[in-house]
């Protein structure tokens, strides 16, 4: 089955659909090389930030073997738990082994993780250094839990508030919450919205029926991910296969 578009709700959210994961990641690794392309031949850089979980290994691997000048790009994340690269749970570590491979090795990367003993004392270095990069993010790829979650945006996360206002003019914010595990750092939701391309992707019926409840007139920290579907700042193309 071919990928086609349907526009959602809110008009500024586009939905593509695809028949299976191989297609779903081909189809997303095509868009996202796409774009990065284009800031490559603009500005010769580009700043990818993509998500972690099971998710997206099949788009890492696809788009690791496109054809870009992977040198002027900096691959990041968008959120991390407070984990070094070592563990099984880091972000970082799933990105190095699934992503930063064939033509995509070429890439630099930029962890979240900065190996200080919290993530509040993380940010002011993660701050220093991203200020020499080429922000904002060319793209950004978010993920959703079955919880409504996204980024580290978690249902009564401890700075949910300030990690959704978009009037927080900060590129990092920590989060602790119920549903986190560990305790996190990730970006705002303003940092994100300023991406050339902000794309969710998810997979599976049981994602599916979240996203159609995330649309209900409910509590953002019910569901966070309700934040990024209200906004009206940025386009965001949804990514899906049953």
């Amino acid at each position: 089955m071919a990928e086609h578009g349907m526009m959602m709700n809110n008009m500024n959210i586009q939905k593509n659909l695809f028949e299976d994961k191989d297609a779903l990641a081909n189809g997303l690794a095509d868009h996202v090389a796409e774009t990065l392309n284009d800031a490559l031949q603009a500005s010769g850089r580009a700043l990818l930030a993509v998500s972690g979980g099971s998710t997206p290994k099949r788009f890492f691997q696809a788009l690791s073997q496109k054809d870009l000048d992977w040198s002027g790009v900096t691959v990041t994340l968008v959120d991390e738990r407070w984990v070094d690269d070592t563990d099984d749970r880091s972000n970082a570590r799933l990105v190095k082994q699934n992503l930063l491979q064939n033509k995509a090795a070429a890439a630099q990367f930029m962890p979240l993780y900065t190996g200080d003993s919290s993530p509040q004392e993380g940010i002011a270095t993660l701050e220093e250094s991203f200020a020499e990069l080429n922000m904002p993010l060319t793209v950004s790829i978010l993920g959703m839990g079955t919880d409504g979650h996204t980024a580290s945006f978690f249902p009564d996360g401890d700075q949910l508030d300030a990690a959704v206002d978009l009037e927080n003019s900060a590129n990092f914010i920590t989060m602790a919450a119920p549903g986190a595990g560990e305790p996190r750092i990730t970006f705002t939701l303003q940092a994100l919205l300023k991406s050339s391309l902000l794309c969710l992707h998810i997979e599976g019926e049981e994602k599916q029926m979240v996203l159609v409840e995330a649309h209900e007139n409910e509590p953002v920290n019910e569901m966070p991910i309700r934040a990024v579907l209200r906004q009206d700042q940025t386009n965001l193309t949804v990514y899906w296969c049953p």
